[in-house]
């Protein structure tokens, strides 16, 4: 299962049993297989790992469920933390995207009239198999009408159900037509393919790229697309960040590492800044993409390298993680033009914690924020979000069009050089009230 905010931005397992200090006289002692004793190595790990371990409880409740005892020694600036017992599915966070394959927006245009728009569907998603399309207008669900109102109540019931029937229509002249019923399952959404398309615009050829996410493994494919918008001769580059929740910090830097011109393998690409005991680390764009095993080395990936001297980057409210660092290293070598909403402002990376005995012991799984991260320029802190250049709301004009089409609001803005013909009274009126990807508290940073 994809969880809804990816931690594993490095794919590091830790083999860890307990960090109990044996100097400290006063650290309790539980029986082996207690919740006490679970919620001990939790606390022991945490104090390793966690970027915020010195504002952890002196004296935690260690009675309380593992849960509740790990939301216990959370800072209140942590947003991502989170922790699963891998023999109980209904500890893993549920989004929507990851149980259906899709996600939607409450919008209210400039009419003031408020619809529900599907905004994404996943490729060979349940959703997609359904016959749901982005661009298409949700008026009910499970017979229920849809509201600002009951927005949240209506997500968390989807997310409760394996099944969700949807009465779904068009948008045409400022109205729902042909509406219809679908009937989407919980289910499994395959890896999404990168989507890439050549624009001509002024007698010059644009390159674009929708990436949905950054697993681990991906550089073969993008030395494959690139070595296409190369061979094209593309002069310029739109890369789609829009629903990009991360994943993977080597995929990231190995995307990074085919845009710009000067790079060299010794190049800065990253630093992760930890507590007292992670410290400071520092990996070149070299070095960062060897950190995935499978991942083709950085000379191999510079043979195609496009060498430009700007990108256009589109992002939204869902633009987290790894693909923030994309938006975030970019610019010490190049300008990044960033067109869209602010991203989510997720400036942390982690890996996971668990214990690696065999037999295991503990089932439980530790993603804790670990790393603040910053890019060549020691530029980082953007947990508001890192704002757009040029502010373009993607509802501004329905119907929403298939990503990869020219004329869909963002990609037309930045094959327009960053100008948007509607920017002003339609884009500034349209609002987003609630979005399936992005919970309400973070809308509200």
């Amino acid at each position: 299962m994809k969880n809804f905010f990816k931690l594993q931005c490095i794919a590091i397992a830790v083999f860890l049993i307990s960090c109990t200090n044996n100097n400290d006289e006063s650290a309790p002692v539980f029986p082996e297989g207690s919740t006490e004793s679970v919620n001990l190595w939790v606390q022991d790990s945490m104090k390793r790992y966690y970027y915020w371990a010195d504002q952890m409880p002196v004296k935690p409740d260690y009675r309380l469920p593992v849960k509740d005892f790990f939301k216990s020694l959370l800072s209140p600036q942590d947003r991502f933390s989170f922790m699963v017992n891998t023999e109980d599915s209904s500890t893993y966070p549920r989004s929507i995207r990851n149980m259906y394959g899709f996600d939607y927006s409450i919008v209210q245009l400039a009419s003031n009239k408020v619809v529900t728009v599907v905004k994404l569907v996943l490729q060979n998603s349940p959703a997609f198999n359904s016959g749901l399309e982005r661009g298409m207008i949700i008026t009910k669900v499970n017979g229920k009408i849809m509201t600002a109102a009951n927005a949240e109540a209506m997500a968390s019931s989807i997310k409760d159900q394996t099944v969700v029937e949807l009465t779904v229509g068009k948008w045409q002249n400022g109205a729902v037509t042909d509406e219809k019923d679908i009937t989407v399952y919980y289910g499994f959404s395959f890896e999404q393919p990168v989507l890439s398309k050549v624009f001509e615009k002024n007698g010059k050829k644009a390159g674009y790229l929708y990436i949905y996410d950054f697993p681990d493994g991906m550089t073969q494919t993008l030395n494959q697309k690139f070595g296409e918008l190369k061979a094209a001769g593309v002069q310029e580059l739109i890369l789609d960040l829009r629903y990009n929740y991360g994943g993977s910090v080597s995929s990231a830097a190995a995307l990074c590492s085919l845009i710009p011109s000067g790079l060299s393998s010794g190049s800065p690409f990253i630093i992760f800044k930890g507590n007292k005991n992670g410290g400071e680390v520092k990996r070149t764009f070299a070095q960062q993409i060897a950190y995935d095993p499978k991942a083709l080395d950085f000379n191999t990936l510079r043979a195609n390298a496009l060498g430009l001297q700007k990108v256009f980057i589109l992002t939204s409210n869902s633009t987290a993680s790894a693909a923030e660092i994309v938006v975030n290293n970019l610019k010490p070598y190049m300008q990044v033009i960033q067109i869209g909403d602010t991203t989510l402002g997720k400036d942390m990376a982690g890996f996971v914690v668990e214990d690696k005995r065999k037999p295991r012991k503990i089932s439980w799984q530790i993603h804790p924020v670990i790393y603040k991260v910053f890019n060549a320029n020691e530029a980082g802190e953007y947990s508001n979000g890192i704002s757009p250049q040029v502010n373009v709301n993607e509802f501004a004009g329905l119907p929403l069009l298939p990503l990869g089409d020219p004329n869909e609001t963002l990609i037309s803005s930045a094959l327009n050089g960053g100008y948007f013909k509607s920017v002003g009274k339609d884009n500034a009126r349209v609002k987003i009230l609630f979005q399936s990807d992005v919970p309400p508290v973070m809308m509200e940073k």
